[in-house]
């Protein structure tokens, strides 16, 4: 049986895959026109896995292209002789490998071409592939580097302009075709930014999987072992990874092979919850490069808590080497408005957790003094949350704790209190045994907690204070959410950061459905003894 693969490049005979024929079929297309493309995207996107369908669809559909594939990981911190050294080496071994599928082997005038052929530097390169071409007489040579990143810095800008001086030259050329593939843009290598070696290039975007290629996938699972997905639950892994393909593939691989669901069951939402507790609380290299690469810069942490809290910013600019690296690390996206944005749910939670602090010096103050069972005291008679209750005490929580909620550690002032609720809410849904993740509609700004318990789901939106009419506008936007989560009933939480707040506790029916509303107040001060009314 074939498994989700998570591990590397997943293969057809082992794993469950996507096709991606319509972007195999426009690469391939790019190839036979002789294009020099370049594709940079985040680890685990399936550039690799993609590219190794490219090259052997085509070479069985044509055996006039000499397909080569390359891999630069090795190279980092090389001289660019040994680099170059090594390029020739690699060259050979892989043109040997084609020719040994083809059931052939080199031919004497060819080994002894390699024999005597060194490699040192761009202009041998040069003149080496037009020797090449020789050889391989009609055959048009076609070379994917995989991992261009490890080219060492000394070689970048040479190799390039090699290369588009080759592309440059008259038909035919060798190589006729070049890919070229990575984490970072060729603008993010360091080399000379006066002036591109490589403006020739064409630029590839590979995407993460749609909803229907979601479903391709798992529909592969479905016809190999007979157990079904919901509709519902397609649709959320989508929502919730967005289609990124190692998110995809995890979170299938815990709901058919880790929750030891009977394959006589359909894969319901109540299996896809835990799944994805699980996947947001495990350790997995997908979520430890992401964690990683916002921990690289200190100045991260401001940004990515800016495009949690607000809708406002930051611009998506690609020009401010910040940004850059943050889309580049596939941590944020550009928003249909040109804005800023998380790139999925999952990582908007994980940053969340990432730069929450772990202990944050209020927890003893979460509960009034005189609660009878703790936490307990929120579940009623029939073993449901008293959500009302619960976020009543938190607002009480807030009070109490006054100024001292902006003396948590390591905690920018606009997120204290998302931070704080966040916290509260995860240390109750613990306890009681519920699910709790985060339904971002934007990417950024607006966050739908979703809490499910004891089948009943309990939805909470929080903002921060951007105005009256974006605190109404908030409302409506929860009434649509519920619509659409087939719940009757929200809570609205936001937070006032102004020096003359306005706290509120207010309940309203808006389109049917009940909804209960506070402005939360983030302390300026030592607060009064005044409270707030219900």
């Amino acid at each position: 049986m074939r498994r989700f693969g998570t591990q590397g490049p997943v293969h057809p005979k082992k794993n469950y895959v996507v096709s991606r024929s319509a972007e195999l079929d426009d690469f391939i297309d790019r190839v036979k026109d002789g294009r020099y493309i370049v594709i940079f995207a985040p680890r685990q996107t399936g550039k690799t896995t993609f590219f190794r369908w490219s090259l052997d669809t085509l070479a069985s559909e044509d055996t006039t292209y000499f397909t080569i594939r390359l891999d630069f990981q090795v190279m980092r911190d090389i001289s660019p002789t040994v680099f170059y050294e090594r390029f020739l080496y690699m060259l050979r071994k892989e043109i040997e490998s084609v020719f040994q599928k083809r059931g052939k082997t080199l031919s004497e005038n060819l080994t002894l071409f390699f024999d005597n052929t060194q490699l040192t530097d761009a202009f041998s390169m040069i003149t080496f592939f037009q020797q090449l071409s020789d050889f391989l007489e009609k055959n048009k040579v076609v070379i994917i580097i995989d991992e261009f990143d490890g080219i060492p810095q000394t070689s970048v800008s040479d190799f390039l302009y090699a290369l588009r001086h080759i592309y440059l030259s008259d038909e035919p050329r060798c190589p006729h075709s070049v890919g070229i593939v990575g984490v970072k843009s060729i603008a993010q290598l360091n080399y000379d930014r006066s002036i591109s070696p490589f403006n020739i290039q064409d630029e590839f975007h590979l995407p993460n999987f749609t909803c229907e290629q979601v479903h391709e996938l798992l529909q592969q699972y479905t016809e190999e072992v007979g157990q079904s997905f919901l509709p519902k639950v397609i649709e959320s892994i989508h929502k919730q990874t967005v289609g990124q393909p190692f998110l995809v593939n995890r979170i299938a691989q815990i709901l058919t092979g880790e929750l030891d669901i009977p394959k006589t069951e359909s894969i319901t939402m109540d299996h896809f919850s835990q799944a994805h507790f699980q996947l947001l609380h495990e350790r997995n290299t997908n979520i430890d490069h992401l964690t990683t690469n916002i921990r690289r810069n200190p100045r991260f942490e401001s940004i990515l808590m800016r495009i949690t809290a607000t809708d406002d910013g930051p611009a998506f600019n690609l020009r401010d080497d910040l940004i850059s690296e943050l889309a580049t690390y596939g941590v944020i996206k550009q928003g249909t408005d040109g804005m800023c944005e998380i790139a999925n749910p999952i990582y908007f939670y994980c940053i969340l957790q990432t730069f929450k602090p772990a202990v944050n010096g209020l927890e003893q103050e979460y509960l009034p003094e005189d609660t009878r069972e703790g936490f307990l005291d929120y579940l009623s008679t029939t073993g449901h949350i008293e959500m009302g209750a619960l976020l009543d005490n938190f607002r009480d929580f807030i009070a109490r704790a006054g100024f001292n909620i902006l003396q948590v550690p390591d905690t920018p002032q606009e997120s204290v209190g998302r931070h704080l609720l966040l916290a509260y809410l995860e240390q109750f849904v613990r306890l009681v045994g519920g699910f709790m993740h985060i339904e971002v509609q934007t990417g950024r700004g607006r966050m739908d907690l979703l809490i499910t318990h004891n089948q009943r789901k309990y939805v909470v939106e929080t903002k921060v204070w951007r105005g009256e009419v974006s605190y109404q506008k908030g409302k409506r936007q929860l009434a649509s959410y519920l619509k659409l989560e087939s719940a009757t009933e929200g809570y609205y939480v936001v937070f006032d950061h102004r020096t003359n707040p306005e706290p509120r506790a207010e309940t309203e029916e808006i389109e049917d459905f009940k909804i209960r509303s506070y402005v939360i107040p983030v302390m300026q001060e030592r607060p009064s003894a005044e409270s707030f009314d219900n």
